[in-house]
């Protein structure tokens, strides 16, 4: 019996022993896992007279939207080989008979095309009258602020906001959302009949918008090979459907022929010939999507 007693005297001192050591353990504070990056998505949807390709870059992924310019014009094909890029979308006006940018692009802080610089834009007798409003339209910038980065479009002689560094950005227009300013831009003279961009007419179009929560959004409309003499979209008409995919901001890019994209190995070109054969036109200044 007394053996009994001590064997059980035992097993509750192992037990108490136990317990205390277990108490002074330090507590294990559980780990939340990092929430997975946030996918690019592409789309492609079809709209009455048009084709569009849609790409949203989630706010605050691990992808950059930034301008790339080429010495000489190259297609978005071979911008990818060049920069290895995700996706490309055309991007900046220019003259192919230079092949000089006619728009602004900022690439890390420096200035690397000044419409200014390009005598057959600033000698031109018809543009004289505009050219003020020429060397102020709307850009897409990207920014530094603090070590956050954020994504604007703004006109060119805008300032960067308070504790904000201007990093990027590349010239275009006209702004498409909130409002849509063809006049402000000089895109459009109604007194003399002059639309520069043919804006009420169908045509491929591409153009970048922002949503609320600071998501980017590429979108390229291309004529239908099947409609091609009226298809693809007005200006309007396209500042509509960006309002419908959720964007707050957004401007117009380079058109009609520039118009194009390249994503992941595959290229659609927005322009149709009258055999129905895509235009491929090579372009002075891109939108890179490449993984930070």
């Amino acid at each position: 019996m007394r053996k009994i007693w001590l064997l059980g005297l035992t097993l509750v001192t192992l037990a108490i022993v136990l317990w205390f050591n277990v108490r002074s353990l330090p507590r294990l504070i559980p780990t939340v896992a990092a929430p997975p990056p946030k996918p690019i998505l592409y789309e492609q949807r079809n709209l009455p007279e048009s084709i569009a390709h849609i790409l949203l870059i989630p706010a605050n992924s691990r992808f950059l939207v930034t301008p790339a310019l080429s010495e000489k014009v190259g297609t978005v094909e071979e911008f990818a080989q060049k920069y290895g890029a995700i996706a490309i979308f055309n991007a900046g006006f220019f003259d192919p008979a230079n092949q000089k940018s006619t728009s602004y692009v900022i690439i890390q802080g420096k200035l690397v095309a000044d419409p200014k610089q390009n005598d057959r834009l600033v000698n031109n007798p018809n543009l004289k009258p505009y050219l003020g409003q020429i060397f102020n339209r709307t850009e897409f910038r990207r920014y530094l602020c603090g070590q956050t980065i954020k994504y604007d479009i703004a006109l060119h002689n805008q300032s960067a906001p308070t504790g904000c560094q201007l990093v990027d950005a590349i010239g275009a227009g006209p702004r498409l959302l909130p409002k849509l300013t063809l006049v402000q831009e000089a895109f459009v003279d109604n007194a003399n009949k002059r639309d520069a961009l043919g804006s009420n007419q169908p045509n491929a179009r591409t153009a970048v918008g922002i949503t609320h929560d600071g998501s980017i959004v590429l979108v390229m409309v291309a004529q239908k090979p099947s409609a091609r003499t009226n298809s693809g979209i007005s200006l309007p008409a396209l500042a509509d459907f960006m309002k419908t995919l959720g964007i707050q901001k957004a401007m117009n890019l380079d058109g009609g022929s520039s118009s194009s994209v390249y994503y992941k190995g595959k290229t659609f070109y927005g322009k149709i010939d009258l055999e129905g054969n895509s235009i491929k036109r090579p372009v002075k200044s891109v939108l890179l999507v490449q993984e930070n």
